[in-house]
């Protein structure tokens, strides 16, 4: 792309914000936002440009043009992410704030932390609620990280909508396990909003939380019908427990059938069983491949792992006894053929 193309885009872009500022309608601006980035190396200086300028609106519009160019490229976001904590130093407008915490997630930068971490105690509910879905594109994972805390906090937020987000990013975007997060998580199955306490009750069963048991089961026999996200807990959950209310559901439905065979009990051990078999053949016909068999606590599914092989992806167990229809022992032949010695 021109760099005066992207420069004629970028103009139209700030002109259109300062009509979204009266009409509140943002699609044409980030639709010439987003043309504009998709020449990450050239849009990079316009962007640093308009952060710099006297005029709120052009530092909104340099933000968020730096956040869209860090999405699509990944070349630019560690010196964007170097001109957005500078800019958060000094920055006081709301607008701008609010583009700030938003472009900070998409340049996947952990120094946007102490960056979110400092604008969740902000006054205005619209950006505490953007640093509550912003978190989960910087976070540290650490359990205590200050990230989390501050996640932690937010989920007890005034706002019912900024705790929804907090409780989203906390529940079903960290992969963080604790104590505390679990004790966070349990406060809002509670909660006076609906969709805080689906919130809570899914980051629960994301953690394999026995309490989410019974709640996660009223969730699927709502009268209306359960999120999509929902059956994605209950995958995860993968309790016998949960079965009864996922088969009222048609196996057509996004996320049921993963949800039910996850459930089914007799399934499982048939599975659990297949597995077992494979890794003895394969310990016996590949003992240097260090073969084990493992589950992610956040994930459903079972995966085989290559120890004694750097940088080998894992082998989705469900998946390679597939191509190996069924038969374990041929599924370990696939896995050594694989790896020749």
């Amino acid at each position: 792309m021109e760099s005066g193309y992207a420069a004629d885009l970028v103009g139209q872009a700030l002109a259109a914000a300062r009509v979204a500022g009266e009409t509140d309608d943002w699609d044409a601006y980030e639709r010439l936002l987003g043309r504009a980035a998709a020449d990450g190396a050239g849009a990079l200086p316009l962007g640093l440009e308009l952060i710099g300028s006297a005029d709120p609106v052009a530092r909104e519009t340099g933000c968020d043009l730096l956040g869209h160019a860090s999405s699509q490229t990944e070349a630019v976001r560690a010196e964007a992410a170097t001109a957005l904590v500078a800019l958060a130093e000094r920055e006081t407008e709301g607008r701008v704030l609010w583009s700030l915490a938003r472009a900070m997630e998409m340049t996947y930068d952990q120094r946007g932390v102490p960056v979110l971490v400092a604008l969740a105690g902000h006054h205005d509910a619209a950006i505490r609620r953007q640093v509550a879905g912003s978190f989960a594109g910087v976070t540290t994972g650490l359990p205590d990280g200050p990230d989390i805390r501050a996640l932690v906090t937010l989920t007890r937020d005034q706002d019912p909508e900024v705790r929804d987000w907090a409780t989203f990013t906390l529940g079903f975007q960290a992969e963080a396990d604790s104590p505390a997060i679990r004790d966070a998580l349990w406060e809002r199955t509670t909660d006076e909003n609906a969709e805080v306490r689906e919130e809570g009750i899914r980051g629960l069963a994301r953690r394999h939380d026995p309490r989410a048991v019974p709640l996660l089961s009223q969730l699927l026999s709502s009268p209306g019908g359960a999120h999509v996200l929902t059956f994605g807990a209950a995958q995860i959950m993968g309790v016998p427990e949960l079965l009864p209310a996922l088969l009222e559901y048609e196996p057509e439905g996004v996320g049921v059938t993963a949800a039910v065979r996850a459930c089914d009990p007799v399934r499982r051990a048939g599975l659990d069983a297949a597995a077992w078999e494979l890794l003895c053949v394969l310990g016996r016909l590949r003992p240097d491949l260090d073969a084990s068999v493992y589950m992610d606590r956040f994930a459903s599914g079972m995966s085989l792992g290559l120890g004694a092989v750097l940088d080998s992806p894992a082998y989705d167990v469900e998946a390679l006894l597939k191509r190996a229809h069924g038969d374990p022992a041929a599924a370990a032949a696939l896995v050594a053929s694989d790896l020749p010695v």
